[in-house]
């Protein structure tokens, strides 16, 4: 069974908190404390969210204490558990603070002190909804001349290795999973972006002009007060 998040906090006060605000919103979710524990229920369980304190005081990973941003990091790197969306809690307010750990961290967000419980709920929905939308798309796929690998972020255009951002990788993978289904722009909007984070449909235009500006006119075909649909 899949346990949509986990909380990683060693303060019993914090612990309440978050056993509150998930029962409340029906979120799946499970409390470690411990580092060891944490590693090998990724390996063993079906995740779909680290939620992880910065300042962690009794944490201990291989005998040793530490810390919200190593264990991050520590996931990021593993070849197996990457994938698994994290978020670090701090209760640091300053921009430069914030910027330095996710950098360190690799990790995908950071919540600051006090949380506000309806914008956590939120952003834990949201990636929630992204995550499970990507998962439904082939890992590699190729359509015609044209072949994704999702696990390197890299397109191929007849055997020509093609680096895409980000965004533009995940808008060609998600209409590449079906080609000819035409893709509207509110469910483009909700699996790429988020149903949480505002972007206009000038912003799906942008994406889909440099992605046929780099593999071609024809493969992605306007559907007029639609959406997009892909044709190899």
């Amino acid at each position: 069974m899949e346990k949509s998040v986990i909380i990683v906090e060693d303060d019993p006060f914090s612990q309440d908190f978050y056993k509150f605000i998930f029962r409340k919103a029906g979120i799946s979710h499970q409390i470690i404390e411990d580092g060891d524990l944490l590693i090998s229920t990724l390996r063993t369980e079906r995740i779909g969210l680290i939620i992880m304190d910065i300042n962690l005081k009794n944490t201990y990973l291989n005998g040793e204490k530490t810390d919200g941003v190593r264990l991050s990091k520590l996931i990021k790197e593993d070849a197996d558990l990457h994938t698994i969306p994290v978020i670090l809690v701090t209760a640091y307010s300053s921009n430069s603070s914030d910027n330095k750990f996710l950098e360190e961290s690799h990790a995908e967000d950071y919540i600051t002190k006090p949380i506000k419980p309806r914008l956590l709920v939120s952003r834990v929905k949201a990636i929630l909804r992204r995550k499970h939308g990507l998962e439904e798309i082939t890992v590699n796929n190729q359509q015609g001349d044209i072949s994704i690998d999702r696990e390197k972020y890299l397109v191929y255009k007849e055997g020509q290795e093609h680096a895409l951002p980000k965004k533009e990788f995940e808008l060609l993978a998600l209409l590449i999973s079906k080609p000819g289904k035409v893709f509207t722009r509110d469910v483009i909007l909700e699996s790429i972006w988020g149903g949480d984070v505002i972007v206009g449909d000038r912003t799906i235009d942008v994406h889909v002009r440099k992605l046929r500006e780099k593999l071609g006119d024809h493969y992605i075909k306007t559907i007029k007060g639609v959406g997009y649909k892909f044709e190899a």
